[in-house]
């Protein structure tokens, strides 16, 4: 696994915050998330989880978020990382949710930023979709599909020069003389995010947890693949957080109006600071 070990750029707190990225997402792009708890005093850690990025792309692995999250133990464990603030955003949330119901000593306060796995699509009408069918999708993505389905879900059709850079990354990915893994990989990583919710354990989360959702978030996982008449019952991310909020025992919900499913990429003064306010004891 490649990490990025960020050190604080004013004094330092003694804090470490836990980064955790999306599907469609690598650690850089918390780039100015880093930059912002770095200079709040906080040691900053972000990995490119297995199957991502820089990191390893096993033939043949058998993603899930309980070896996922053994994975980045084992990295704060090397890193002497051993309590930290953790942050996910979207399959990053889902993932450390199942880190901190795994590990629950070593997370102080947890965070999940516009999180996947909230609810259960399945169960709400989504159709299973095998391997075969995972990847004849990721067979046609590109730069421009990307795009279109970011432009669409996560920035409420408001495009800006600074997202391109992402894009581009991600798309780079699957056009690389690697891209076949790639696509496999993305193709395994979609079926743990459709098998492996973690909507019936919110419950056992016992420290405290923030929820900082961008309202305008249209993301429901494969919801355009139900049939018409269901897909009014699948959730998107902010609906299912409304609910999230109330079962898990210690949470607060903060609602940032006006902004997608990538806040943090959408908006970074602002999310940092909410960020900050969120994490400051």
């Amino acid at each position: 696994m490649a990490y990025l070990d960020v050190a604080p750029s004013a004094a330092s707190n003694g804090a470490t915050v836990v980064l955790l990225h999306g599907k469609n997402f690598c650690a850089a792009t918390w780039d100015d998330t880093m930059r912002g708890l770095a200079a709040a005093g906080y040691r900053v850690i972000a990995p490119d989880q297995i199957g991502f990025c820089k990191s390893s792309k096993p033939a043949g692995y058998q993603y899930s978020l309980h070896t996922m999250a053994a994975l980045t133990a084992a990295l704060l464990d090397r890193a002497g990382a051993t309590k930290v603030i953790l942050v996910g955003h979207s399959t990053g949330g889902l993932l450390a949710a199942r880190f901190a119901l795994l590990y629950p000593d070593r997370v102080s306060r947890l965070v999940l930023v516009n999180p996947l796995g909230l609810n259960d699509t399945l169960a709400e009408g989504v159709p299973y979709a095998d391997l075969g069918v995972l990847r004849a999708k990721e067979a046609k993505t590109d730069a421009a599909s990307i795009k279109a389905y970011q432009l669409r879900t996560y920035y409420h059709g408001e495009w800006r020069p600074a997202y391109d850079r992402w894009v581009a990354m991600l798309a780079g990915q699957y056009a690389s003389p690697d891209g076949d893994v790639v696509r496999d990989a993305q193709a395994r990583l979609s079926d743990m995010i459709q098998t492996q919710p973690v909507a019936a354990e919110l419950p056992r989360l016992t420290m405290p947890v923030s929820l900082i959702i961008g309202q305008r978030d249209l993301t429901a996982f494969r919801a355009n693949t139900a049939p018409p008449a269901r897909r009014a019952r699948i959730r998107t991310v902010p609906q299912a957080a409304e609910e999230a909020a109330r079962r898990i025992p210690r949470a607060s919900l903060i609602r940032l109006e006006g902004l997608g499913h990538s806040p943090q990429v959408e908006a970074p003064a602002i999310f940092v600071r909410t960020l900050r306010a969120a994490i400051t004891p």
